[in-house]
């Protein structure tokens, strides 16, 4: 299931891989896709959206 966030926080590169690799923890088989100028964050993963928007989070940004 394709699922789309707002990530607020995300300023580098850095941060990027770090919500990519949240997300990965949770899934390893998620598609994760970031546009790191407009904190979009494209998900393909089975997992619920709570628990995406919870690994981002937990990763210190913030998602709606």
């Amino acid at each position: 299931m394709s699922q789309k966030f707002q990530v607020a926080g995300m300023t580098c590169g850095h941060c990027e891989n770090l919500v990519k690799q949240a997300i990965q923890q949770l899934d390893p088989e998620a598609q994760v896709t970031v546009d790191l100028p407009t904190g979009h964050v494209d998900v393909v993963s089975r997992q619920p959206r709570q628990d995406i928007v919870l690994a981002i989070e937990e990763a210190g940004y913030r998602a709606q």
